[in-house]
């Protein structure tokens, strides 16, 4: 029986906000203490964490404190042999970003915006990291007048331009990566989903330097299908990195530690970022965005954090189980999965070879598509059964 113990090789990383989440709401105040995100970094390495990751306010407050700070940090990666693999930047909590970041109707406030990031992606670079992740979400409306759209999209393609000409300019190793969400806290934000980001990197100077960071939550919350999602992210190119939570449906943001809420979108997303049985998989590391439940103490916290990585374990043994199963490859013959991969029009072949050929469509249409007992054997998987 496999312990799913973790493992370096595993590529698990956390955002310092994750745990250090105090568990204020629009309800309550904070339940649990302020956590030093250094001792955090010395606890999830301590669980098994491979990488830590930060918004610059999760690690350095605007305060005389940043360089003790800094150097303490430094000394817990150099202690632990964490890497910080990923770095975005706060343009959404304090009230100046109160009706935008890049994307404000008042012109200074996007330029504070752009140079806070630029700031941290300093940091970043100094600490090694080669994703840069952004987040817009303040990046919106909730009044249809407010936000001239198009002029939006026009400051957020500059600001991007600009951010990427600038990591060129310094020859950081860095690409950035847009992370989609369709609502909450503005009533709509820009760029809701992978096909809104996807759409707009086409329209950037330099597109091969942005790619993609779905979030399970914020793709469910959209009604979405996660998995789906980042295979079209993987087929783009662009799946930059990834963050894994739960969420039980169209809510609002829960948050949940992965695994938790929908258990099969779980499933297939674990197999999807194995490839699916192709070679076409997802090597970056395994991201948390997750967070502990408000009622938690923080041995909670703690348990919450471990059981992300431990449910990420149980369900890549378990789709390997699947996609090894000889049940299962008959199933997925069956069901005609593999002829997807022939083109529909074969080498050689022209359209009036397609148009000309003879069909039985009444065959065609009474064909057995097989699915539901190449579905019932993935069920049984994730129950254990087989």
């Amino acid at each position: 029986m496999n312990d799913y113990t973790p493992q370096p090789d595993d590529k698990f990383s956390f955002g310092l906000w994750t745990v250090g989440w105090q568990g204020v709401d629009v309800f309550g105040p904070a339940s649990r203490p302020l956590l030093d995100p250094v001792a955090a970094t010395y606890k999830l390495a301590e669980l098994g964490a491979a990488a830590v990751t930060f918004h610059d306010d999760d690690l350095l407050p605007d305060d005389g404190a940043r360089d003790a700070t800094l150097d303490r940090f430094t000394k817990a990666l150099a202690d632990t042999g964490l890497v910080v693999e990923m770095v975005t930047t706060n343009l959404f909590s304090h009230p100046v970003f109160k009706e935008g970041g890049f994307t404000a109707n008042n012109r200074e406030v996007r330029r504070y915006a752009l140079a806070k990031v630029l700031r941290n992606i300093d940091l970043a670079a100094s600490l090694g990291a080669q994703t840069f992740v952004l987040w817009g979400g303040r990046e919106g409306a909730e009044h249809g007048a407010s936000k001239n759209v198009r002029a939006a999209l026009d400051r957020y393609v500059e600001s991007l331009d600009l951010l990427c000409a600038y990591v060129k300019e310094q020859g950081y190793p860095m690409r950035f990566a847009l992370e989609p969400k369709p609502n909450e806290p503005r009533g709509d934000i820009l760029l809701p989903t992978l096909g809104h980001a996807l759409a707009l990197i086409s329209e950037l100077e330099h597109p091969d330097l942005v790619g993609l960071n779905p979030e399970v939550g914020h793709e469910e919350m959209a009604s979405l299908n996660f998995a789906h999602g980042i295979a079209q992210a993987l087929w783009h190119g662009k799946l930059f990195h990834v963050d894994l939570n739960g969420q039980h449906g169209p809510r609002f943001d829960q948050d949940l530690r992965f695994g938790a809420g929908n258990l099969r979108g779980a499933f297939w997303t674990v197999d999807t970022l194995l490839g699916s049985g192709t070679e076409n998989r997802y090597d970056g590391y395994v991201h948390f965005d997750f967070k502990p439940p408000r009622a938690e103490a923080m041995d909670g916290v703690w348990d919450s954090a471990r059981s992300c990585m431990r449910n990420y374990l149980i369900l890549r043994d378990k789709v390997q189980a699947f996609r090894a199963d000889p049940e299962v490859a008959a199933a997925l013959a069956a069901a005609a999965v593999p002829e997807l991969d022939l083109p529909t029009l074969a080498e050689g072949e022209s359209l009036a070879d397609l148009r000309e050929a003879t069909y039985d469509v009444q065959g065609l249409a009474e064909r057995s598509v097989a699915m539901e007992a190449l579905d019932q054997l993935a069920m049984e998987h994730l129950l254990g059964v087989r």
